[in-house]
């Protein structure tokens, strides 16, 4: 057997053991998806199998009593707030931080590297957040959130904008222009492909996550979709058929959105690989 039947055996032995380990994931969507569709009796089987009968108000059962259009509102929101805070602030760092080879620009660098290992420490937040007064607040979670991603966000603009020559900067200060300038009308249009990856990827995580709006919200009227749920599970513990259709509805937002922007994603994290 040649050397190319090898890599061909193999990448078949990989592919099939890809497709098993997806179904660890897939099969337990379909017990949810269809669970959602079911009566409160039937669906305790938790068992993969379509439905006998088809209930279609489970969905508006959820959509009225869960109180969904207000936490869709709350996370989208609070989710396009931060993915717009972040891309602004975590590019302008970055350009700056390339830019300007100093020993002090490589010491921030890499402390915002450190971010990406470092724990957040919730007590210490919330302490911070009251004593500038705004606890309880969408802004103290929006701030949080832009915060929380600043160091991905910025090891992923770094990585690009090295690879942009800094010619064009020298030409565009030769014609007068500022920093601000360079930064929004030269360096901005280049990093698009990273902008919207970062986008993507930060309303990914704060979409899904539960922990910060529990903490930082007070009042449960700002809550988002996904704490929602918890919410909603207090109420219904007992009707699975409706905690299903609740977390479909939670969780139908970012399938869609990664089901077509995953180009981006790929596109936006090896542009900084192959940008000549």
């Amino acid at each position: 057997m040649n050397y190319t039947r090898k890599m061909a055996w193999r990448n078949y032995l990989v592919e099939g053991f890809l497709i098993l380990m997806s179904l660890i994931i897939i099969l337990p969507m379909l017990v949810m998806i269809f669970g959602s569709f079911m009566n409160n009796i039937e669906v305790m089987k938790f068992s993969l199998r379509l439905p006998t009968e088809w209930h279609f108000s489970n969905y508006v059962t959820v959509f009225k009593e869960g109180g969904l259009a207000r936490a869709f509102w709350n996370g989208i929101l609070i989710t396009g707030v931060s993915c717009i805070v972040n891309i602004f602030t975590s590019s302008a760092a970055a350009f700056i931080l390339t830019r300007r080879d100093t020993k002090l620009s490589n010491i921030l660098y890499m402390f915002f590297f450190m971010g990406l290992i470092a724990p957040m420490s919730t007590i210490t937040t919330i302490r911070v957040v009251q004593w500038f007064g705004f606890y309880g607040s969408i802004t103290s979670v929006i701030l949080i959130y832009a915060s929380l991603n600043t160091a991905f966000s910025v090891f992923l603009y770094s990585g690009f904008i090295r690879s942009i020559p800094k010619a064009l900067d020298e030409v565009a200060f030769l014609e007068g222009a500022g920093t601000l300038s360079v930064f929004f009308k030269i360096v901005t249009p280049l990093i698009l492909p990273v902008n919207a990856t970062v986008a993507i990827m930060v309303f990914m995580s704060v979409w899904n996550d539960i922990t910060i709006p529990l903490y930082f919200l007070t009042d449960s009227s700002d809550w988002t979709m996904p704490l929602s749920v918890y919410n909603f599970y207090g109420k219904f513990s007992r009707d699975w058929n409706l905690i299903f259709a609740d977390l479909v509805l939670t969780s139908l937002p970012v399938f869609i959105l990664y089901l077509f922007c995953q180009k981006y994603i790929v596109s936006g994290l090896t542009a900084g690989a192959v940008k000549g």
